[in-house]
């Protein structure tokens, strides 16, 4: 018979982001149904080393925290940046045993270029100025050169990603020209256009505040620049100051602006079909600088559009204000506590002491959809007011956005054209609601129970099963709980638990011997739970895992494995997750957000997934979406959100055959 494992086991953490999971406590637990057979046809011998550790009169602990350190994991690190913030998913520089940088260089049918003063280091290699030999005059042919070890992660499969970005975009307006480029010893080399200050650099030289019209003419010409990015299928997905540069001082372009640093863009659009790329959320995987990310970022979801100019609009107001709220938290929950209070923070408390445009702009593309295109020039022409009316007055070249300007209709922002108000996010005002699903089902009989107290918990289930219900699902608000019973369940017999720990491994491993399996779990915000497990279920092995941030490392090594999540709860802030084989899934997502993911689920529905399990805390709410192996006949599901337990709601449902299937309380408004 195979040994059991028993400990944490952690996913491998994304590249480039670190580990999102704080080494706190945790539990995992494995019975398998054929373990529990072997163990009923040998009564009273070890069939693990636990149970015969067990035996010798030695507990069976939790793993504790210096046992969760040990657990190896291969985590990159995150690199730092000039401005404080971060970046993730970035190759690392060159470490101090790797070759020095060549003294000459030419590569690619070049001209000889003498290596001379570093110019800056990012997150993708470092940047020397070049000078070609044999040339005269002061700054004579002076290009960038951008060096990339060889063994950096950008270069993990030949040469650097960022090289097939500028093949498309670069010397398109507002992207360097790239003229060379090709490898020597040990590091892939760009020869590029020599540029000037980067906006970081022009913000520290103006006493960390920039004027309006200032910032003004920097966001009509990086709206410009952008559109013609996102023309060509790109977005750049790390927009920030310190990508933003000047063209070189005392020349022409010395007032134009430049976007450089490619490495992060990514397709927005399909290159054979030309169509959106499809959405996704993996909320392990984050790209860009935690200070100017999206929130779509933060949360893993799929670049698009929205996500640079909502960048963007945090540049601007940096560079403006000079400071952004969510600056100068730390630690490993940095990313997390920066979400969170980017969502937490109205767009008219950000753009207090802002001219009306900068808030305009914020509320329109934080408000986006996943596919919707932007209104470039709508968007210009917020900024109008404030520009000089003379282009040649303006600090910065705005030609670009003055091309733009041509093909707008300038409409003022509180003027949308046929379509219908948005319903607005982030409104600074935090709300805890009850979410509720239903699925469609032949006529049965269901029953709910809500703010029933421990001591009541009993009569409500014992009346149940003496009609014939067992429970189904089980939630809790405020430490009282919710019940819901019905006679669809499939099950056979049931088992409860109410217990002061979350979850308690115990007596949950006693009943895996008696061949029950967790089908329901709720917990209190005082660290309660309440464990249902049942007999007649069709999974073959379950896992469990409790973490004070949402498990999605341990989720993904699971799904790998054959598993699917099939409970889900919270006790206070920290997470519950159940997860078995044999569930009845052939696919599985999360959609996970500091609000109620309405446009994750709807899409989620379009490709014929359903909401499976539900769980929320104070700050997050987490919904399971499977696709069953079997087709049910009605694919119907709707789901609520009420300030109070739906149990008018639930009548009005049961009467279309649409049955409780999952609830949970916690955050669905910002």
């Amino acid at each position: 018979m195979p040994e059991l494992r028993s400990g944490v086991r952690r996913g491998r953490a994304a590249v480039g982001q670190k580990d999102s999971e704080p080494p706190a406590p945790a539990r995992r637990n494995v019975k398998t149904r054929a373990a529990a057979a072997a163990a009923a046809g040998a009564k009273g011998r070890p069939r693990t080393k636990a149970a015969a550790a067990a035996a010798k009169k030695k507990p069976v602990i939790a793993t504790s925290e210096a046992k969760a350190k040990e657990v190896k994991e291969k985590v990159l690190r995150v690199m730092g940046d000039d401005s404080g913030g971060l970046s993730a998913n970035k190759g690392a520089a060159p470490e101090d045993n790797t070759p020095p940088f060549p003294e000459r260089v030419q590569v690619g049918g070049s001209p000889m270029y003498k290596v001379d003063r570093k110019l800056g280091k990012g997150g993708f290699g470092q940047v020397f100025v070049g000078r070609r030999e044999r040339a005269t005059g002061p700054g004579a042919q002076e290009v960038a050169l951008k060096f990339e070890h060889r063994n950096s992660k950008g270069c993990n499969y030949g040469p650097p990603y960022e090289w097939q970005v500028y093949n498309i975009l670069g010397g398109s307006h507002g992207i360097p020209r790239v003229h060379y480029k090709g490898r020597q010893g040990e590091y892939y080399i760009m020869v590029m256009d020599m540029l000037g200050p980067s906006l970081w650099d022009v913000w520290n030289s103006s006493s960390q505040a920039m004027s309006a019209e200032m910032v003004s003419c920097i966001a009509v010409e990086s709206l410009s620049i952008l559109e013609k990015m996102h023309s060509k299928g790109y977005v750049h997905g790390d927009v920030k100051p310190e990508n933003f540069l000047l063209g070189q001082p005392a020349t022409a372009q010395e007032k134009k602006l430049f976007l450089v640093d490619l490495g992060l863009a990514t397709k927005w659009r399909d290159t054979s079909s030309g169509l959106h790329v499809d959405y996704d959320q993996r909320p392990d995987m984050f790209r860009g600088t935690v200070r100017y990310a999206s929130v779509h970022a933060h949360l893993g979801r799929t670049a698009s559009r929205r996500d640079d100019l909502e960048s963007l609009a945090y540049t601007l107001i940096f560079l403006h204000k000079g400071r952004l709220p969510w600056q100068g938290y730390q630690g490993d929950t940095k990313s997390f506590l920066v979400c969170k209070k980017k969502m937490g923070t109205s767009p008219e408390m950000l753009c207090c002491f802002c001219p009306a445009p900068f808030r305009q702009f914020l509320e329109v593309v934080v408000n986006m959809k996943f596919d919707e295109e932007p209104n470039y020039s709508k968007l210009i022409s917020l900024f109008n007011g404030i520009l000089d009316p003379n282009p040649a007055l303006r600090p910065i070249n705005t030609d670009g956005a003055q091309k733009v300007g041509q093909k707008r209709g300038r409409l003022n922002m509180e003027e949308e054209d046929d379509s219908q108000p948005k319903k607005k996010v982030r409104l600074g005002v935090p709300a805890t609601q009850w979410i509720s699903v239903y699925n469609a089902r032949l006529p049965m009989k269901q029953r709910y129970h809500y703010n029933v107290a421990d001591a009541r918990l009993a009569q409500h289930v014992e009346r149940g099963i003496a009609d014939g219900l067992l429970i189904s699902c089980v939630s809790s608000c405020s430490n009282l709980w919710a019940l819901i019973m019905d006679a669809g369940t499939g099950f056979t017999n049931q088992v409860y638990k109410l217990s002061p720990f979350f979850l308690h491994k115990e007596w949950i491993m006693e009943q895996w011997d008696k061949n029950y399996y967790i089908t329901s779990i709720a917990g209190g915000n005082n660290g309660t739970s309440l464990v249902v497990m049942s007999k007649g279920t069709q999974y073959t092995q379950q896992s469990y895992k409790v973490s004070d941030s949402f498990p999605f490392k341990w989720i993904n090594k699971k799904w790998k494995e054959g598993f699917h999540v099939t409970s889900m709860a919270t006790a206070g802030s920290r997470w519950g997750v159940v997860m078995s084989r044999n569930a009845g899934f052939s696919d599985q997502v999360v959609e996970l957000d500091f609000l109620y993911p309405s446009e994750g689920i709807h899409r989620r529905w379009d490709g014929g997934y359903r909401i499976t399990a539900t769980a929320a805390t104070l700050d997050q709410s987490a919904l399971i979406l499977s696709i069953p192996r079997r087709k049910p006949g009605d694919e119907t599901q709707e789901t609520l959100r009420t300030s109070q337990f739906p149990s008018t709601h639930v009548k009005e449902k049961w009467s279309k055959n649409l049955y409780l299937a999952c609830l949970c309380y916690g955050r669905t408004v910002c």
